[in-house]
C-alpha cells in the first residue's frame, strides 16, 4: 500500500523541534495496514541545550494528532534523554520504533543509535511482547466483541517475542514472522485486514480456537525465554556510547 509521502514530510517538516528520526510504526510495519489505517509517525527529537536549562524546560514528548488531513496522522517523539533511557529501561516500544524499516527521516547520530540499540536487547525483553499481547486479548476476548485488528494486535507480539528470543533480531511485520511459523489462521485474518475496513468485527470466527492458539504461544514465549541466550541485561558500555551520544546530539549546532 502506496504512503501519501507529501502528506508525511509536511508534517515533519512542520514539527517544532529538530528530529533524530521519525520511522513508521502501527499497521503499516506490523504488516496489515487497512485502505482506511491512519499514519502511526514514531520517532525522536533534540530539544535545544539552551531551552533544557531553563526554569521551565520544554516537554520532553511532542504528540500531535492531525484528523482533517488526507490520512489521519498521529506524530508522537520524544526527547533523545528521554528516548535513550526508555530504551535503557528494556522498553519494547522504542526498540521497535528505531529498529523499523520504514524510515521516514533521519539525521546524524541515527545509525549509531541504531547500533547501540541492536545491543539493547534483552531476555526481560519478552514481558513487554507478552503484556501486550494479554492486554489486547483481554480487550478482543471481551463480551463487547472484538475486531480483525485486535486479534492481529494479540498475535502479532507474540510471535515477534518469540522469534526474539530465539534470535535476538526484532522483526515487526507479522506476514514475514509467520513465514517461519505457518499459521494459516494468521494469513486468513492479514487478509480480512489488508482488503477489509480498520475496525471490521470478529463476526463468527472461532475464538475458542483463537484462546487455545493464544494460550499456546504465551507459554511458548515464556519457555523460549528460559531457553534464550539473551542477556538480561544491556552492557554497560551502551550507557555510556549512548550518554556520549546524547551529548553531541545536544551540543551539535541547528541547521
Amino acid at each position: 500500500m502506496e504512503l501519501d509521502r507529501e502528506l508525511i514530510n509536511d508534517h515533519i517538516a512542520a514539527h517544532p523541534h529538530r528530529l533524530l528520526f521519525v520511522t513508521l510504526s502501527g499497521a503499516h510495519l506490523y504488516g496489515f495496514p487497512s485502505p482506511d489505517s491512519d499514519y502511526d509517525l514514531r520517532g525522536a527529537q533534540v530539544l535545544a541545550a539552551e531551552a533544557m536549562l531553563e526554569l521551565d524546560p520544554p516537554q520532553e514528548t511532542h504528540d500531535h494528532i492531525d484528523k482533517d488531513a488526507r490520512v489521519e496522522i498521529d506524530l508522537v517523539a520524544h526527547d533523545v534523554r528521554k528516548f535513550f533511557l526508555m530504551l535503557l529501561k528494556k522498553n519494547g516500544y522504542v526498540l521497535e520504533q528505531i529498529m523499523s524499516p520504514i524510515v521516514l527521516h533521519e539525521s546524524d547520530g541515527f545509525e549509531e543509535l541504531k547500533a547501540l540499540a541492536a545491543r539493547c536487547v534483552t531476555r526481560f525483553h519478552h514481558f513487554h511482547f507478552g503484556s501486550f499481547a494479554q492486554n489486547q486479548w483481554k480487550m478482543v476476548s471481551g463480551p463487547a466483541h472484538g475486531t480483525v485488528k485486535g486479534l492481529l494486535y494479540t498475535y502479532r507480539p507474540l510471535l515477534a517475542g518469540i522469534h526474539l528470543m530465539r534470535t535476538g533480531v526484532i522483526e515487526s511485520n507479522l506476514a514475514t514472522l509467520n513465514g517461519s511459523f505457518g499459521l494459516s489462521y494468521i494469513d486468513e485474518l492479514i487478509g480480512a485486514k489488508t482488503t477489509g475496513a480498520e475496525k471490521q468485527s470478529i463476526g463468527d470466527r472461532d475464538m475458542t480456537q483463537h484462546e487455545a492458539e493464544f494460550e499456546r504461544l504465551s507459554a511458548l514465549l515464556e519457555q523460549e525465554a528460559e531457553r534464550s541466550g539473551l542477556p538480561d541485561n544491556p552492557p554497560r558500555e551502551v550507557r555510556a556510547a549512548l550518554n556520549d551520544l546524547l551529548i553531541r546530539l545536544r551540543l551539535a549546532p541547528c541547521d
